[in-house]
C-alpha cells in the first residue's frame, strides 16, 4: 500500500484526470448531444467513435415497423405461445449486489401470453419480470420479431466493418432496474414503446466509483418467498458499489456530475464502450439494443490502467 503522501498526490491527479476527461467527453452544460439525423460512417468514426462520445437521434427508428406495430396485443396473437425467457426478482434489480452478494436472477421459462398477463397485472404477481437475457436473445429467442426491425445498423456496420455480435431485445416491469456497469461493445439502444431514463458516466469516472469483489449468488422463489442461493463454486466479481445520486442531491465535489437523457419511442442512443449506465423505465417499455465488438487498442489499456490507479487509491 502507498503512503498517504503519495495517496493525496494520486488523487489529485485523478481528480484532474477526470474533470479534462469528463471536459472532452461533453459539452459544456454535460448534456448528450442531439443530433437531427443519423451520422454518415465517416462522421460516426471521426466525431464520436473515436472520441468516445454518446449522442441521441430524436426519431431515429420511428419508420421501423417495430415502432408501428409491436405492443401487447400484437405479441398475443402472434406469438402468445412461445416459450421465452425471464428474469425473475424480488426487487427489480437483477445481476446487482445485495447485501454481500452480487445476486443473479431467477430464471423462468413461460409462454409469452403468461408474461404479457403478468405485466398487465403486476400487483396480482409475486416478483418483478424482465426480458433481459441478452446474449443476442432477439436472434435466438425472437427470430419471428426479426422483421420488425434492421439485421444491423448499416452506417455503423460500414464504420466499424463489422457486424453487430449481438441483438437484445428487452421489456418488463416499470420497478425493473439496471444496475450501474459498463460494456466492452460500441452500443446503439432504439426505445420501440414507453421511454427509459438512462444515466450516464463516463470512463474517467471510474475512480469514483468503487468497485469491490462479491460471491455470486442467485435468486429462487420458494413457497412464495424469494431466497439467496450462493455459488459456493462461482468466482467473486468485481461490481460497482455505486447508486445515483437522489433528485435533487448535491454531487460532492470533484466527483463527475451524472448525464442524464430519457429516450421515447422511436429515439436512438449511442452508447460509446466503456461508459457506465443505469438505466431505468416506464411500465412495460420495450427496446432493442445492438451490440458491436470494440477495438481493444490503446483506449481499453488506458482504461485497465485507470482501474488499476483507481483499486489501490480509491477501493483499498
Amino acid at each position: 500500500m502507498s503512503s498517504p503522501s503519495i495517496d493525496v498526490t494520486m488523487k489529485t491527479s485523478l481528480d484532474q484526470l477526470s474533470q479534462n476527461l469528463a471536459d472532452l467527453c461533453l459539452p459544456l452544460d454535460n448534456e448528450v448531444p442531439e443530433l437531427n439525423e443519423v451520422p454518415s460512417p465517416l462522421s460516426f468514426l471521426r466525431d464520436w467513435c473515436g472520441p468516445n462520445k454518446p449522442f441521441v437521434v430524436r426519431g431515429a427508428a420511428s419508420n421501423w415497423q417495430a415502432v408501428k406495430q409491436w405492443n401487447p396485443d400484437n405479441f398475443r396473437k402472434r406469438f402468445g405461445d412461445k416459450i421465452l425467457s425471464v428474469a425473475v426478482t424480488p426487487n427489480g434489480y437483477a445481476d446487482a449486489i445485495n447485501g454481500n452478494y452480487f445476486v443473479l436472477p431467477e430464471e423462468r421459462k413461460m409462454h409469452f401470453a403468461k408474461f404479457l398477463d403478468i405485466i398487465e397485472e403486476p400487483d396480482k404477481h409475486n416478483g418483478i419480470f424482465y426480458i433481459q437475457k441478452q446474449n443476442s436473445n432477439l436472434t435466438e429467442e425472437f427470430p419471428e420479431l426479426l422483421d420488425g426491425v434492421p439485421a444491423d445498423i448499416p452506417w455503423m456496420s460500414e464504420a466499424l466493418n463489422k457486424t453487430p455480435d449481438a441483438i437484445n431485445f428487452w421489456m418488463g416491469d416499470g420497478r425493473a432496474v439496471t444496475s450501474l456497469h459498463k460494456d466492452h461493445y460500441e452500443n446503439v439502444y432504439f426505445v420501440i414503446s414507453g421511454y427509459k431514463d438512462i444515466l450516464l458516466l463516463p470512463p474517467g469516472a471510474r475512480p469514483w466509483i468503487p468497485h469491490r469483489f462479491y460471491p455470486t449468488a442467485t435468486y429462487a422463489e420458494e413457497g412464495g418467498r424469494f431466497e439467496l442461493r450462493p455459488d459456493s463454486e462461482g468466482e467473486p466479481v468485481p461490481w460497482a458499489d455505486w447508486a445515483p445520486p437522489a433528485e435533487g442531491q448535491e454531487v460532492p465535489p470533484g466527483q463527475p456530475r451524472p448525464v442524464h437523457c430519457r429516450l421515447h419511442a422511436g429515439d436512438m442512443l449511442y452508447l460509446p464502450s466503456l461508459w457506465f449506465h443505469h438505466l431505468r423505465q416506464s411500465h412495460g417499455c420495450i427496446a432493442v439494443n445492438y451490440w458491436y465488438d470494440m477495438e481493444f487498442d490503446v483506449k481499453y489499456c488506458y482504461f485497465k490502467f485507470l482501474e488499476s490507479l483507481s483499486t489501490a487509491t480509491v477501493d483499498k
